[in-house]
């Protein structure tokens, strides 16, 4: 897909990645939607951008569904949505049940949801794109943060059975899975396991999403030290469980 001219919702866009994804898609020539619980953070990136902004919270259906119809009416059809709203949870079983449902739903069932309303509008009028932010902890783990780890693999997995289940149907779906990105999730934890190949740029992790989308390809890793992992993993996962076990050692000790 080809982004100019297109009509491009973001989630999370407030900051972080979601700030770069929409100043580089911009620089596209796409029409921006900067969707975030902070509205005034919203309005904030789309005026340097000349886009517009929306409130959501999209730890609700009720308000994913809102945004979705509110882009269509006022805007115009959505042609790429970018499910790239997310939140860090460290801990590991010690954490409350109410962080792992707000996890939950931030990170895997916000996806859900905006795919159930907008893939079959998408399907209707011949096709469209679905860009998921997961993590390279939901392809590899994470030490320390359990729900964290937990709800990106569940955000790759989501992500993969869209890209199956609609492939025919002309939906393209790409997953961005970096390691540690410049954001406010990384602020206090900017030496942590994540953080092992280096910090990211955000700009630089959205022309990752640019080329991946142009090229329509599913898995986006900035990150490309990622790939080799991958392969360890799946090669020898009982040496790689021994490496990530050392890892923790290392950055989390015995908690």
């Amino acid at each position: 897909m080809q982004l100019h001219g297109k009509t491009v919702v973001i989630t999370g866009a407030a900051c972080g990645i979601g700030r770069g994804l929409a100043h580089r898609f911009a620089d596209e020539g796409a029409r921006i939607v900067c969707a975030d619980v902070d509205v005034d953070g919203a309005r904030s990136v789309a005026k340097d951008i000349g886009g517009h902004a929306q409130e959501c919270d999209v730890s609700t259906e009720e308000s994913t569904l809102a945004l979705i119809e509110t882009v269509e009416g006022q805007i115009g059809p959505i042609d790429l949505f970018c499910a790239n709203a997310g939140i860090l949870t460290l801990g590991g079983m010690d954490v409350p049940n109410l962080d792992w449902d707000r996890t939950w739903k931030v990170n895997v069932m916000s996806h859900v949801w905006a795919a159930r309303h907008v893939i079959p509008r998408m399907i209707a009028r011949g096709g469209g794109y679905f860009l998921a932010t997961a993590s390279a902890a939901g392809l590899l783990n994470q030490p320390g943060a359990a729900p964290y780890a937990v709800t990106k693999h569940a955000a790759v997995g989501f992500a993969e059975w869209l890209a199956l289940t609609y492939k025919n149907d002309g939906i393209r779906v790409s997953v961005l899975c970096p390691q540690a990105v410049r954001t406010d999730m990384i602020d206090g934890h900017e030496e942590s396991v994540a953080s092992i190949d280096g910090v990211m740029e955000p700009l630089d992790v959205a022309q990752s999403c640019v080329d991946a989308i142009q090229a329509e390809r599913f898995l986006v890793l900035p990150h490309e030290q990622v790939l080799g992992y991958m392969h360890s993993k799946s090669t020898d996962y009982d040496r790689w469980i021994d490496g990530m076990s050392k890892l923790n050692q290392k950055y989390i000790g015995d908690t």
